[in-house]
């Protein structure tokens, strides 16, 4: 599993790199064709993960429920974010996955309600989700790219 959480690090680290290369204007625009943009698109990462990994074990989930509520799957941007949104979403892309790492490490995961994810793979324990979570900020990574040609 030391793999697999080093991989969420150096995807969080690029995704950083959003937050710090690109300006609020441009984190928040919706380019055309796309349903959100560049902000939305980490925060969401951050809430799957969460979901994935805490919620479905049953443990409580490490952020808020406002910052879930905004940003899970079937949301899109409601408002502009603010630097200090930013600046919190930013803390959180590391915050989140060494408490994670620290959790798996210490075995606070110690069930899983099962979850078939929409590519109709099955995730039945902690080890599925954290693989599946990787595979999951890949994807909206690919976005992101996509998105920043056009901000």
């Amino acid at each position: 599993m030391h793999q697999t959480f080093e991989i969420a690090k150096a995807s969080r680290k690029v995704l950083s790199q959003f937050l710090e290369n690109y300006t609020l204007e441009q984190l928040n625009k919706i380019a055309p064709e796309f349903n959100n943009n560049l902000i939305w698109n980490i925060a969401h990462i951050v809430v799957t993960q969460q979901r994935l990994v805490y919620k479905f074990s049953g443990v409580p989930m490490i952020i808020s429920d406002e910052l879930f509520d905004k940003y899970k799957g079937g949301t899109k941007p409601s408002h502009d974010v603010t630097q200090a949104e930013v600046d919190e979403i930013r803390s959180l892309l590391y915050e989140t996955i060494d408490q994670t790492e620290a959790d798996f490490n210490n075995k606070l995961f110690k069930t899983y309600q099962e979850y078939t994810a929409s590519i109709g793979v099955t995730i039945k324990n902690i080890e599925g989700a954290l693989s599946f979570n990787n595979y999951h900020e890949a994807l909206h990574m690919g976005v992101i790219m996509s998105i920043r040609k056009f901000v």
